[in-house]
């Protein structure tokens, strides 16, 4: 029988010594099942010592510690995800597919060891001939980076990566994991005062799999994939969810330890514990993370030579598709501690650290369709509808063909033949249509004259067919809605992707002027929608009918203007008249603001429908707090700076999607900086097709390089609204 609350009453002794052997056993049990996967009592014998812990804790809620295995489960839902610094910096990975980069990295790095060995007496102590070139490997886990931060032993918080330096507050979510700790273990290694890991959160692919087919039987959306899958689950609010799914966590680094005082954290080198030990190798500091009770890889590898590497490379590719969790290649990192403190790290990435990736994985099927795809940027995309193929353990049954240019160049028509890939692991791609002697092939693909959502006629912006009808077609406004409502545009709290879908869907908003005439017996009924969440929403509509210029510019993800640019426009011109009636000469006045992107805001002012739908919202709806025009380039009046800021790129070969000066249009946007050469101060370089001298100085100072997809993903990070591909 549960125990009320008024029959709670003060612990006896023989209860406090009764609930603190109960938690030991608990915590004993869990790690012999849940990280050394060899059980010792049956589930039911657990299940008896858990609920008898629990009644104890009910009778006498003084004995519940927050480690207890009770807590494991979270409480109530969350407001919002809180913001974190963490312990020591959670830096990406330089990482290639190409042997010769790989070959590159371990010249470069045994050379800067002899270097520094030659150079600081103190470390050709601590670097012993035979460990300062041997490589620790691991398989490089598809999940989600996270911190764990320990105080006393106890689990205190959960952190994503976010931009490197914070992260989002995941703790609620991530205590109901159970191959997490929630305090460690004292074992051959006294525990720290503090200690913060890196671990990778993920799901196995047998999780992933019912948990897809727990979704279509609820009747809501599958996950593409698993890393997906497990970045919606950390981050809801209510951490039942996460408790409800079979995530895991693997730990693989030590980001800071301090044996005794937290301001005596060690970040960097080797590692003091509190007996006076030290941890001098990355073996070392699995070791200790193992012994205090942290889940770790069994398939953790040390090799000294590149061949060895390339060797386990080829083997765990042999075997991704029965390890039962995704991968996508391998990081190999430097063992010895003292040389990663001579070595460093960039802003980026350490250069003790190397992510070999695996090649796309690709497999042959048959196309039964092509049709056209209608994006939220007003992109018309053919796309092509396959047999469903499995991938690397995930089935795909359609790919994108980019654009009439790229159709017409592989020649993809219905009914042939094709080797697909997945790009990244992630997206499906065709790579070529292969020959079939004597069977006759379909006509070739054409790509329509008008939309197929809205009926309106396209325009060629390159090999792109574009939707000029920005607001009011329905494939597009999902997206204009969800843009719309942002944080750093309008910030409608409510209005995410899910209730974009549902007004859209059901006719409730057919163009933007439509959202600020939704009442709240208009969402009554839907689902998600009372009484008081219809209420909820339309009140946050309302409120953001007084606006600034600057978000709402931003807000209508006009093509290339982002926050900043959407800030100088505002504090320039003053009005939203000044700016929708600017010809080129005045808007390239505007610092950052050159011919491309005058052209891109100019057209998109332009368009019939844009405008019918601005002078709607500018008819009674919205009322827009003037700017008083200052210079552009002034500091913000809010002290913040744009997501970009302080970030400089290098730009060199030819990009697909964008020209070169659309790119630059937009990283400047962000508060970016764009220059010609390369140095050690540069923070990005940007690779095209055929890139010339400048990938290599980028290689040989240790600067960060991302390809056109990368760059992509990093805009779209950071709010930019990309405008239709133009070459």
């Amino acid at each position: 029988m549960n125990a009320t609350p008024d029959s709670t009453s003060p612990p006896s002794p023989a209860a406090e010594r009764r609930a603190a052997e109960l938690r030991r056993e608990l915590r004993h049990h869990e790690h012999l099942y849940y990280i050394e996967n060899r059980p010792e009592i049956s589930d039911q014998a657990f299940d008896a010592l858990f609920h008898e812990l629990k009644e104890l804790e009910a009778r006498h809620p003084d004995l519940i510690q927050p480690d207890s295995p009770t807590q494991r489960v979270a409480g109530g839902i969350l407001d919002h995800l809180p913001s974190h610094q963490h312990a020591s910096p959670m830096l990406s990975l330089d990482s290639s597919q190409e042997e010769a980069t790989l070959r590159r990295f371990d010249e470069r790095v045994r050379k800067a060891l002899t270097k520094a060995s030659l150079t600081k007496a103190d470390l050709a102590a601590a670097v012993p001939t035979s460990g300062a070139g041997s490589w620790v490997v691991d398989p490089k886990f598809d999940g989600i980076s996270v911190e764990l931060v320990y105080r006393d032993g106890v689990l205190e918080r959960a952190v994503t990566r976010g931009d490197g330096q914070r992260g989002e507050g995941i703790t609620e979510s991530v205590r109901t994991i159970a191959t997490v700790p929630l305090s460690l273990r004292a074992g051959q290694r006294p525990i720290p005062a503090l200690l913060a890991v890196r671990g990778e959160i993920l799901l196995t692919v047998d999780g992933f799999e019912s948990l897809n087919e727990r979704l279509l039987a609820a009747g809501k959306e599958p996950f593409a994939n698993p890393r997906n899958a497990t970045a919606g689950t950390v981050r809801q609010l209510d951490p039942s969810i996460a408790a409800e799914r079979p995530l895991e966590v693997y730990v693989y680094d030590i980001l800071a330890l301090a044996p005794e005082n937290e301001e005596d954290a060690t970040t960097d080198g080797p590692i003091p514990l509190p007996d006076g030990s030290t941890l001098a190798t990355h073996q070392e500091a699995l070791a200790a993370m193992r012994d205090w009770g942290l889940r770790v890889s069994t398939l953790t590898r040390v090799a000294t030579t590149v061949d060895e590497l390339l060797d386990f490379h080829r083997s765990i590719e042999e075997s991704r598709d029965t390890l039962g969790f995704e991968v996508d290649g391998v990081v190999i990192k430097l063992d010895d501690l003292a040389g990663r403190q001579a070595l460093g790290s960039t802003s980026h990435h350490p250069r003790w650290a190397f992510a070999m990736k695996f090649p796309p994985r690709k497999e042959i099927t048959r196309v039964e369709r092509i049709f056209a795809s209608v994006g939220r940027t007003g992109v018309v995309t053919p796309v092509a509808l396959m047999r469903p193929v499995e991938i690397g353990g995930v089935t795909v049954s359609r790919a994108t063909l980019h654009n009439r240019e790229e159709v017409a160049r592989k020649d993809v028509r219905e009914g042939d033949l094709i080797r697909v890939q997945r790009a990244g692991d992630v997206i499906p791609q065709v790579v070529e249509v292969l020959e079939e002697e004597g069977r006759e092939r379909a006509e070739p693909f054409q790509m329509p004259e008008r939309c197929p959502s809205c009926d309106t006629p396209l325009v060629e912006r390159g090999p792109f067919s574009v939707c000029p009808n920005s607001f009011e077609c329905s494939a597009q406004l999902v997206g204009r809605l969800v843009h719309f409502g942002s944080r750093k545009a309008l910030d409608i709290e409510g209005l995410g992707e899910e209730t974009a879908k549902l007004l859209v869907g059901e006719g409730l908003v057919t163009e933007l002027p439509q959202l600020f005439a939704l009442r709240a017996h208009d969402l009554i009924g839907y689902e998600g929608f009372g009484a008081i969440s219809a209420g909820k929403l339309v009140e946050a509509i309302e409120s953001t009918r007084r606006t600034s210029l600057e978000r709402f510019l931003f807000g209508l993800g006009i093509p290339e203007v982002g926050v900043t640019v959407a800030r100088d426009l505002a504090r320039h011109f003053g009005t939203f008249r000044g700016v929708q009636g600017a010809d080129d000469e005045a808007l390239q006045s505007v610092s950052g603001v050159g011919p491309r992107m005058s052209e891109a805001i100019r057209s998109f002012f332009a368009q019939p429908q844009t405008a019918e739908v601005l002078e709607r919202l500018m008819d009674g709806i919205m009322e827009l707090q003037e700017s008083t025009p200052r210079p552009s380039g002034e500091a913000a009046e809010d002290g913040q700076e744009a997501p970009l800021e302080g970030k400089t790129f290098v730009f060199t070969g030819g990009l697909e999607r964008f020209t070169r000066d659309s790119a630059k249009a937009l990283v400047e946007g962000l508060g970016g900086r764009v220059t010609g050469s390369v140095s050690r101060k540069t923070s990005y370089v940007v690779a095209g097709d055929s890139p010339g001298s400048k990938l290599a100085k980028a290689e040989k100072l240790g600067v960060e390089v991302l390809d056109e997809a990368a760059l992509i993903a990093l805009l779209e990070a950071q709010g930019a609204q990309l405008p239709p591909p133009e070459n």
